[in-house]
C-alpha cells in the first residue's frame, strides 16, 4: 500500500508538472545576476569610502580576504548543488544536510532577508534617483516617483522569462564596471608606479582593532553569492554552469573590489587617503577620483551608473524572492498558488507578482509614515537581510559538512570538509562583527536594533513549526536522503519528486 509522498523542501520538480523553464541560462547569465546583486558600483562609490574610514587603508585587504572566505564556501557550495537543485537554494541545502526541521527554518529566513533587501533597494533607488535626475530636469519630484517607475521596470522583467532578465542585467553591469575600470586605467596612466603600495594588503592594516566596522561591510559586498544555486533548475548543464557561476562571480567580485579600492590609494598615496577618509566629503571619494582624473562629464556618468547599479540590483534580489516564494508553495509551505509557473513564459509569475505587492507595500509605508528612504527604508530592511543570509549561509557549510562527513561522493576531503570548516570560521567571525556593529548596518544604535533583528528568530521559529507540520522533522530526514542516493535510482527518483521509500 503506497503513500503520497509529503513535498520535501528539497525536491526539484520535472518540466511535466510545471516547473521552472529549463535550459535557458548559461554560465554568464547566472554570473550577470549574482554580480549585479552585489551592485559593484554601488558597493565601490557608496560603501568603500566608509570602509576607509572605519577601518584605515587596509579596506583593499579587507575585500580580498573576504572573497577568500566566500570562495573557501564556494569550493563546498558547488559540490553540494551537484546533490541538490531547487529553486530555494537555503532551504533545500539546509533541509537535505541538517533535516526538515532546520529546513523549513531556512526557508522562512531565507525568505524574509531577500524580501527586506529586495524591497529595501527601493529606497536605495529612489534616494539616489531622486539625487541624480532632480537637478537635471529641474523638477523636485519625490523619491517615492522614481522608486515606483524602478518598480514597474522590476515587476516587468520579473513576470517574463528569466533570460531578458539575465540581458538586461549583462548590459547595466558592463556599463559600471566599465566606469570603474576607466577610472582606473586613468589613474595609473596619470600617476604611474608613483604610489605603488602593498600596505593595504599588509595583515597589520587589515586585521586591527578598528577594522571590526570594515569588515562589516567588505563581507556584506558578496551578499549573493549563494544565488547561483536558486537558478540551477533554469541552467543549462547546471553541473557545469552553477560551479563555474560561483567560482566566476565571488573570484571576480574579490579582485576587483580589492582592486577599485587599491586603486585610491594609487591616486591619492598612504597619507592622503587617510587623510581624505577623515574629511567631511569622504562619502565622494570616487566622484572627486573619476572628476580629477577624467573630468566633470566622468563624475556625472558615475551618478547615473549608480543609479542603474541600484536597479540591476534589485532586478536579481527580485529574481530571487520570486524563486523563494514559487519553491516553498511548491513543496507545500505556503499556498500552492505560489507554486505554479506561467504557462508561457515558464517564469515563477504568481511569486513574481506577491514580490512586487510587498515591496510595494513597504514603500507605501515608508511615504505614509514619512520616513527617510535611505536611512529607514533601505538600512532597517537590509540591516536584518544581510545578518539573515550571512547566518544562513554559516549554516549551509555545516550542512555541506556534515552531508559529506560520511560519504565524500567522489569529492576530495579539502573540497567538501576543510574548505566549508574554513568557511564556517570565516562566515561566523563575520556574523559577530556585524551584530556587534548593528548601528552599521541600520543606521541605528537602540532598541529598533535588537527588534529588527527578533523578526528573523521569529521567521526561524514559524518556518521550523510549518516543517513539523508537514510531517518528519529532524536529522532523519537527512539521513534518509542519503540512503536513499545510495539506492540504484535514488537519484534520480529523488530528482523528479517520486518516493523512494520501499
Amino acid at each position: 500500500m503506497s503513500s503520497t509522498p509529503t513535498p520535501t523542501p528539497d525536491q526539484p520538480v520535472d518540466d511535466r508538472s510545471g516547473g521552472l523553464a529549463r535550459g535557458r541560462l548559461g554560465t554568464f547569465d547566472i554570473f550577470f545576476f549574482v554580480v549585479a546583486a552585489a551592485a559593484p558600483l554601488a558597493v565601490m562609490a557608496g560603501a568603500a569610502p566608509l570602509a576607509f574610514r572605519l577601518g584605515g587603508i587596509g579596506a583593499p585587504g579587507a575585500y580580498l580576504f573576504s572573497g577568500i572566505v566566500y570562495i573557501l564556501c564556494a569550493a563546498g557550495f558547488t559540490a553540494f548543488a551537484r546533490h541538490v537543485r531547487n529553486a530555494g537554494a537555503f532551504s533545500a541545502f539546509i533541509g537535505r544536510g541538517l533535516g526538515r526541521t532546520a529546513g523549513g527554518a531556512a526557508a522562512f529566513v531565507a525568505l524574509l532577508s531577500y524580501a527586506l533587501i529586495c524591497a529595501g533597494f527601493y529606497g536605495f533607488l529612489g534616494f539616489y534617483a531622486a539625487s541624480t535626475f532632480n537637478p537635471m530636469i529641474g523638477i523636485e519630484l519625490h523619491w517615492s516617483v522614481y522608486a515606483l517607475a524602478g518598480l514597474a521596470v522590476v515587476a516587468v522583467l520579473g513576470y517574463r522569462q528569466i533570460d531578458i532578465g539575465a540581458r538586461v542585467l549583462a548590459v547595466l553591469m558592463i556599463l559600471e564596471v566599465l566606469i570603474l575600470a576607466v577610472i582606473a586605467v586613468a589613474v595609473l596612466a596619470t600617476e604611474g608606479t608613483s604610489n605603488f603600495s602593498i600596505e593595504p594588503f599588509a595583515p597589520g592594516n587589515v586585521f586591527n582593532l578598528a577594522s571590526g566596522g570594515m569588515f562589516v561591510l567588505a563581507l556584506g559586498a558578496f551578499i549573493g553569492f549563494e544565488s547561483t544555486a536558486i537558478y540551477a533548475e533554469e541552467a543549462r548543464s547546471p553541473e557545469r554552469t552553477v560551479p563555474r557561476a560561483t567560482y566566476f562571480a565571488v573570484g571576480f567580485l574579490a579582485v576587483f573590489y580589492a582592486f577599485i579600492a587599491w586603486i585610491a590609494v594609487a591616486a591619492l598615496d598612504v597619507d592622503g587617503l587617510v587623510e581624505y577618509s577623515l574629511s567631511d566629503v569622504f562619502q565622494g571619494l570616487y566622484f572627486m577620483l573619476a572628476e580629477s582624473y577624467l573630468g566633470a562629464w566622468a563624475s556625472t556618468v558615475m551618478g547615473l551608473l549608480i543609479v542603474t547599479s541600484i536597479l540591476a540590483a534589485t532586478i536579481a534580489f527580485h529574481n530571487a524572492t520570486s524563486r523563494y516564494l514559487f519553491s516553498l508553495g511548491r513543496d507545500g509551505f505556503l499556498p500552492a498558488r505560489l507554486g505554479v509557473t506561467h504557462p508561457r513564459f515558464r517564469s515563477p509569475a504568481r511569486a513574481s507578482l506577491v514580490t512586487t505587492i510587498v515591496s510595494l507595500m513597504l514603500i507605501s509605508l515608508t511615504v505614509t509614515f514619512s520616513a527617510d528612504p535611505y536611512l529607514v527604508l533601505l538600512l532597517w530592511t537590509n540591516g536584518v537581510g544581510i545578518v539573515g543570509v550571512v547566518a544562513l549561509q554559516a549554516v549551509c557549510m555545516v550542512a555541506v559538512i556534515r552531508f559529506f562527513a560520511r560519504d565524500r561522493r567522489g569529492h576530495g576531503v579539502f573540497r567538501v570538509l576543510v574548505a566549508p570548516l574554513l568557511g564556517v570560521i570565516g562566515l561566523v567571525a563575520g556574523l559577530v562583527l556585524m551584530v556587534t556593529n548593528l548601528e552599521l548596518l541600520t543606521g541605528r544604535t537602540d532598541w529598533v536594533n535588537w527588534a529588527l533583528m527578533l523578526s528573523l528568530v521569529v521567521a526561524a521559529v514559524v518556518g521550523a513549526f510549518r516543517a513539523r507540520r508537514l510531517g518528519g522533522g529532524g536529522a532523519g530526514d537527512a539521513g534518509d536522503a542519503e540512503r536513499a542516493d545510495a539506492e540504484p535510482g535514488g537519484e534520480r527518483r529523488r530528482a523528479l519528486g517520486m518516493s523512494t521509500k520501499k
